[in-house]
């Protein structure tokens, strides 16, 4: 069992640390591979991570002409009248990746992805949805939930969702050779990307979900939102098991929120009520699992050193 904890003092400490761990694993993998698959998240957590990989890109230190990234997730129903203005929407996470990261770098990646959720018009989906019970099922135990769309949907609008947007986005990573270093940060209930809490985690590749109330509400909490209304309700997003698919996962974390799902992630069992507690099954199958947290979200492991010696956890403490 690879994991590796770094407790930093703050924020900007964190972010520092962080993009120093990517870049390193960036140049290891970029010694035997011709080009390197970044996954990337969203989110106020890797905001610094990205400035900094972007000044130590422009003073040459990896190339960027090597690299093709993917992202973990998108939402469905931003407001727009057509997809390119649900795209550029100033809270869409393809708009989010141009201004706190493509815009930065000098040197372009080979190529940037990002789920195809702009694509979906959220009101046919909700009409296709109610008129097609059959095509689909729900799946999870909590309020946010997978919808999974039936092989053979009557729904042509359905089956086309499945195919290019859910299955599509997968078999583009797999033909890029799989995520070789992935970033993620951590909802307030453990959540990754949108694999909300109670969503199973055996077939979860690329998803269909809808939001947690949760979810909606932290967003306009955030100030991403003016209010629960204008919040999309739905998102594409790669599951837990494809996120921890990847040769390294580097997950950051800072805040008060993030207090107890980092803490149940490492120290209680393995469940999908805190998605990102898959990462210690990640790492029994020899995963590289690396947590860069400011102390007061590793504040519940470091009142809990003696069990994370025990079960073999490496601590290293900055702050």
């Amino acid at each position: 069992m690879s994991v590796k904890v770094i407790i930093t003092n703050d924020f900007e400490q964190m972010s520092r640390i962080g993009a120093d761990v990517i870049k390193k694993e960036l140049l290891k993998k970029l010694k035997s591979k011709k080009e390197v698959v970044l996954g990337l998240a969203t989110g106020n957590s890797p905001t610094g991570v990205y400035k900094h990989l972007a000044e130590a890109a422009n003073r040459g230190e990896f190339d960027c002409g090597r690299i093709r990234s993917f992202n973990l997730d998108e939402y469905v129903g931003l407001p727009g009248e057509n997809p390119q203005q649900r795209v550029m929407h100033p809270e869409s996470y393809c708009y989010f990746m141009i201004q706190q990261f493509f815009s930065l770098l000098k040197k372009k990646f080979i190529q940037t992805s990002v789920p195809f959720g702009s694509l979906i018009d959220q009101k046919m989906l909700i009409s296709e949805l109610k008129r097609h019970p059959g095509d689909w099922e729900y799946k999870g135990t909590d309020a946010g939930k997978s919808i999974s769309i039936k092989q053979k949907a009557r729904s042509e609008y359905l089956a086309w969702i499945k195919k290019e947007i859910l299955d599509g986005y997968a078999g583009k990573i797999k033909k890029a050779g799989g995520i070789d270093i992935q970033i993620i940060g951590v909802g307030g209930r453990g959540h990754v990307a949108f694999h909300e809490s109670g969503i199973p985690f055996k077939g979860s590749s690329v998803m269909l979900v809808k939001l947690d109330d949760n979810t909606i509400k932290n967003s306009v909490t955030d100030g991403h939102f003016s209010s629960v209304k204008e919040c999309p309700n739905y998102a594409i997003s790669m599951g837990a098991e494809l996120v921890y698919k990847a040769g390294t996962v580097v997950l950051l974390a800072n805040g008060e929120r993030k207090i107890e799902s980092v803490t149940r992630s490492l120290l209680n069992d393995v469940t999908p009520d805190v998605p990102i507690s898959y990462g210690q099954r990640y790492t029994e199958e020899n995963g590289n699992l690396i947590y860069i947290v400011d102390k007061v979200a590793g504040r519940g492991l470091l009142e809990n050193k003696p069990m994370l010696k025990k079960k073999k956890i490496k601590i290293e403490e900055l702050a």
